[in-house]
């Protein structure tokens, strides 16, 4: 394929799920601590389907979730790079040398220390290792719904994803391990790698694959309707393994309700901290607003499929470092819409910065 098609660049309008996401959760975490009260011999027996330290059913989910959004990205949008290369290089700056590492400076910051006595004493190195994870890789999908909503520039939108995509290959794994060693975690190296490898690489070549192969058959029409159908697929698959993880992390969230809240903290201040230093790095540079507002939104939002994933293979279902992910899945689309607000309002402000810093 060449270039990059209008109908490839042009994001698709939020749906239902996706306007209340933080509503279906809010129901999962309901029926996940109900039917884990239940069924505990149920949810027991899937958590232990495991191989290599990754559970089976929730890998499956996984790759539900993540191909079909993968099948989205169009890698040929890497040539189009140049074209905006100030956003670029803010966006890249922004989530691979700012964003994994102000996170983990804000959970030693709140979680090691602040927090610490409000917080189980055996999972405050857990909690830690699950924002670092969450922020470790930038969003993937949902960046495309909060650049429509701002009116980004739709071809730097798909050409950071993509360039993103590409990095966290390579670049996922040795971060995360270099906070985590930082922090004083053990990292399970060859846990860490085979869950880049089963929740990054495989379903990127898996999700390449089909996409070429549709396109080689028929044209972009078709690989629309294939998604279209996956999407629901992939949602419930989210559904689904948010059910599971709160079955077993019940019992910890209703006898301490409180470590939800001092969770959302830090996850907060990053989203607003990493928005905003995109935000008017693109300013000062006097890049145009609609390319300064998705790389704002992607500097802010998290992949936060495979930050669960790998909290699970990690650390386990019943681990710290999972439930730290999941509240980021919660607060993810109200502070996102938030973000959205705050770039729309000050489109004005932004502009005559950003015509001033081109005429110096």
């Amino acid at each position: 394929m060449a270039g990059v098609s209008a109908e490839d660049a042009k994001p698709q309008p939020m749906g239902l799920f996706e306007r209340y996401l933080t509503l279906w959760v809010t129901l999962c975490i309901v029926a996940g601590i109900l039917l884990g009260q239940l069924f505990p011999a149920m949810f027991h027996a899937v958590g232990s389907v495991e191989v290599a330290r990754v559970n089976l059913p929730v890998a499956a989910l996984i790759w539900l979730m993540i191909i079909p959004m993968l099948a989205k990205i169009d890698f040929a949008a890497l040539s189009r790079v140049r074209e905006h290369w100030r956003g670029i290089g803010v966006t890249l700056f922004v989530n691979w040398a700012v964003k994994p590492f102000s996170m983990a400076l804000l959970g030693w910051l709140f979680i090691g220390g602040l927090f610490r006595p409000w917080l189980p004493a055996g999972e405050i190195d857990s909690y830690i290792a699950g924002l670092i994870l969450l922020a470790a890789a930038p969003c993937t999908a949902m960046v495309f719904v909060w650049s429509n909503l701002a009116d980004g520039e739709p071809h730097f939108t798909l050409s950071q994803v993509a360039l993103n995509d590409a990095i966290m290959v390579i670049a996922f794994a040795p971060i995360v391990g270099l906070l985590l060693g930082l922090s004083a975690i053990t990292v399970p190296w060859d846990t860490l790698l085979l869950s880049v490898g089963l929740y990054i690489v495989v379903p990127v070549l898996i999700a390449q694959a089909a996409r070429r192969q549709v396109m080689a058959r028929s044209d972009e029409a078709a690989l629309h309707r294939l998604l279209a159908r996956l999407h629901p697929l992939s949602l419930g698959a989210l559904l689904a393994t948010l059910v599971l993880l709160f079955a077993f992390q019940g019992e910890q969230i209703i006898a301490q309700p409180l470590v939800i809240v001092l969770l959302a903290v830090p996850i907060l201040i990053q989203v607003y901290f990493n928005a905003a230093l995109a935000y008017l790095l693109n300013r000062a540079a006097g890049e145009a607003h609609c390319v300064a507002a998705p790389s704002a939104l992607i500097g802010a939002s998290n992949f936060f499929e495979l930050a669960v994933a790998a909290a699970i293979s990690l650390f386990g279902f019943t681990s710290g470092a999972a439930l730290a992910t999941v509240v980021g899945v919660l607060i993810e689309v109200p502070v996102m819409l938030s973000v959205v607000a705050i770039v729309n309002r000050s489109r004005n402000w932004y502009r005559a910065g950003a015509r001033v810093s081109r005429i110096s």
